[in-house]
């Protein structure tokens, strides 16, 4: 298991265009893909999961990652959220 905190740049949070790219990204790994917010466990896989977690601008969410690719799953939703999710 790997994880990393990151805060969320985009001036609306993720709506659904940078939430369809955080999932379509994230599914491309056979790894587990998560995050956690306020305790909470998000599956980044799931779009009306991301969603439903009201992510802000300026929140800060911590990249859960677990199996084999687990360290290339990571270091891939890291980049795009520093890249700004498209915005």
């Amino acid at each position: 298991m790997v994880s990393k905190s990151i805060k969320i740049k985009n001036a609306s949070g993720l709506h659904l265009r940078p939430t369809g790219m955080l999932c379509n990204e994230a599914i491309k790994y056979q790894s587990s893909v998560k995050f956690r917010f306020h305790n909470d466990l998000t599956n980044a896989k799931s779009v009306l999961s991301v969603l439903g977690a009201c992510i802000k601008c300026g929140d800060e969410i911590e990249f859960i990652c677990e199996g084999a690719d687990e360290k290339e799953a990571l270091d891939a939703m890291v980049r795009l959220v520093e890249g700004g999710l498209g915005e």
